[in-house]
């Protein structure tokens, strides 16, 4: 941490520890409760309909809300895949394993404890990781040329495309969509117009805002719409102490710092997002080998490994976001659109040119972690009554801020068309199966993508070779080449076994 000065990290935090800070930070973590514990509600829908409210307010504030949302939402997930076997977010479905089966032994205490705890830890050594790699990893990128950018950006949306479920060629056509949309226009490069239809408000290009809340928010309320659920019948359950967490902390410190690990450095690898970094965690937590010293031993190591690695993606995903500029999972490529509504670009300049700004993240995420502790653990009886609120009254609450939101931006009813036309085309998209987030990623990833291999070719003589010939770039395109070859493999395995 030499390349910060110390009184800059210093008054960076300090200034998060302002009453008003710490309040909206609550009331973030208060949200990502809700849409965390809410099925068919995620983190990455709450950022989205919250981020256009942050215009006109300062780095902290706006921050403090949303990274509220972000890490206590990846916690509430786990509050349904608990009670009622329906993970919150996909990130949370290795959860539903074995916390279910504690809910329906009566000890569904129990496992929201121990998830609320994983949550916690995981999420703080993140940041310690957060916090030493991000200041190393800015220095190397400061060496990056548009080669290398073209390279990893076009890694980072493989990447998305492979791992985002289903079916690999409907990942990359979805990625490609999402470029599309990113060439509508001003050319960044030519200065030509391209794709605008005769609309004046698409020559800055989509507007990144809308489009997150279309493709995440609209989609998923027309796909619950279209779902029956029940209101969830909460099982009888025992009370379990918070003063033997300590003691299962312990007894279970290796498992929960080894699947933190995973969860973090899985969540730096752009695209890849907690669903990834939960399945590995779980499937590494000696789940079957504990089974000898009873069920719920073995329950007890398949949450905390679950949830630790789930939560632990956040500080992990940041590492790209704020050094490259590259989104590690869904809700730092909205944070993109956030930081650029308080005019800062992420990128290698970020940390060296904005310490305290940084510090300030770092920060929050530390508070708001322990906020979802202290009020998970204090709440962990109540918070199931979310579950209790009736589609019928969620659903359209949410449809109106996802509006509000949209209106918010230019105050003009263009964006809030907009939302409405790219909700409609996500959902039809989403009901056959093409995943959302590969479109999103696209949008952001694209032109980075396109202004990177364009000045690199101006600038090597149009020589295509200088991508293959340039160490970085070279290990980046095998990387590609080595990722789009386990996906296809992959998909062929789980045919054959199906």
């Amino acid at each position: 941490m030499d390349l910060i000065p110390l009184d800059t990290l210093a008054a960076g935090a300090l200034a998060v520890v302002q009453p008003e800070v710490l309040l909206w930070t609550l009331i973030g973590v208060l949200i990502g409760f809700v849409f965390g514990a809410a099925p068919g509600l995620t983190a990455t829908t709450g950022v989205a309909i919250a981020t256009p409210l942050t215009f006109g307010a300062g780095f902290d504030v706006a921050m403090a809300l949303l990274l509220g949302i972000y890490a206590a939402g990846y916690f509430a997930g786990s509050i349904p895949a608990i009670l009622i076997n329906t993970p919150g977010a996909p990130g949370n479905a290795a959860t539903a394993l074995d916390g279910y089966r504690l809910a329906r032994a009566g000890k569904a205490d129990l496992a929201i404890s121990l998830a609320v705890m994983a949550s916690a830890v995981g999420g703080v050594i993140s940041l310690l990781i957060l916090m030493v790699a991000a200041p190393n990893l800015a220095s190397f990128a400061l060496a990056f040329t548009s080669v290398e950018y073209f390279a990893l950006g076009l890694f980072g949306l493989v990447c998305v495309a492979a791992v985002s479920g289903g079916s690999l060629v409907k990942g990359i056509l979805g990625a490609a969509f999402g470029m599309f949309l990113g060439t509508l226009g001003i050319d960044e490069v030519g200065g030509i117009t391209r794709f605008t239809f005769g609309l004046p408000e698409l020559q800055g290009g989509v507007p990144l805002i809308p489009t997150l809340i279309a493709f995440f928010a609209v989609t998923e309320i027309l796909l619950q719409a279209g779902v029956h659920q029940d209101i969830a019948v909460l099982p009888p359950q025992q009370r379990h102490p918070v003063r033997r967490l300590p003691g299962l902390a312990l007894r279970h410190g290796w498992l929960l710092l080894k699947s933190s690990l995973i969860g973090t450095f899985i969540g730096i690898l752009p695209g890849t997002g907690p669903t990834i970094a939960a399945w590995i965690a779980y499937g590494q937590s000696q789940r079957r080998k504990a089974a000898a010293d009873g069920e719920d031993v073995a329950a007890t190591r398949g949450v905390i490994a679950a949830e630790s690695a789930n939560n632990a993606v956040t500080g992990g995903a940041l590492v790209p976001l704020l050094t490259l500029g590259i989104p590690g999972d869904t809700v730092t490529a909205v944070l993109i659109g956030a930081l650029l509504i308080q005019g800062i670009a992420p990128g290698p300049f970020f940390i060296f040119e904005h310490g305290d700004l940084f510090a300030q993240i770092l920060t929050i995420l530390l508070v708001a972690a322990l906020m979802t502790l202290v009020l998970g653990l204090g709440a962990r009886r109540v918070l199931p009554k979310i579950l209790a609120i009736p589609p019928r009254i969620l659903l359209p609450i949410i449809a109106v801020l996802c509006a509000a939101g949209g209106f918010a931006i230019s105050h003009a009813p263009f964006e809030v068309g907009l939302i409405a036309v790219l909700g409609i085309a996500g959902y039809t998209l989403a009901c056959f199966n093409f995943p959302m987030a590969p479109i999103v990623i696209g949008l952001v990833l694209g032109p980075i993508i396109e202004v990177n291999l364009r000045n690199g070719l101006a600038a090597n003589a149009m020589d295509l070779t200088i991508f293959i010939t340039r160490p970085i770039s070279a290990v980046l395109l095998a990387a590609i080449l080595m990722t789009l070859a386990w996906s296809t493999w992959r998909a062929r395995t789980t045919e054959h076994d199906r």
